[in-house]
């Protein structure tokens, strides 16, 4: 089996992560439209950074994306910049985002306690030993929302 290495000025590499976020308090708020939404973004933002989205889907509370991204990178970055971005633009396409329920008087939440897209966390980890097909198969296999 042959694999597809990124050549650099001074490396060679083949590093590609599976990552799944998932929505504040994972909550279900994707429909099929807004993960077409998240799907572009994260393409244009890895276009930017010089990394690849190799696969991409996701169901009504996460997503999964197969990345390959070069060693100047950290996978932190990485999040970072697809989180970011993907939230504030699913913001400004009218879409809902996650809110802890209200328990305070008037209904007005804090500054802090504000809607946010992503929970902060995330999953990464490499892959290669297995057969990537395998992967690639299992993400495009999660059930969309309707």
């Amino acid at each position: 089996m042959t694999s597809q290495f990124r050549r650099e000025r001074h490396s060679i590499t083949d590093l590609k992560i599976h990552l799944v976020c998932v929505t504040k308090y994972r909550r279900s708020v994707f429909t099929k439209e807004s993960l077409e939404l998240i799907d572009k973004t994260f393409r244009e933002v890895a276009k930017k950074m010089d990394f690849q989205v190799i696969e991409f889907n996701g169901e009504d509370n996460h997503v999964h994306a197969l990345i390959e991204y070069p060693p100047k990178l950290s996978i932190s970055q990485i999040v970072n910049a697809l989180k970011g971005v993907s939230s504030r633009r699913y913001g400004q396409a009218g879409y809902k985002k996650p809110q802890k329920e209200c328990e305070f008087a008037g209904g007005i939440l804090p500054p802090a306690t504000r809607a946010a897209l992503w929970s902060p966390s995330y999953f990464a980890v490499s892959v290669g030993g297995a057969p990537l097909d395998v992967l690639k198969e299992y993400i495009r296999n999660q059930e969309k929302p309707s």
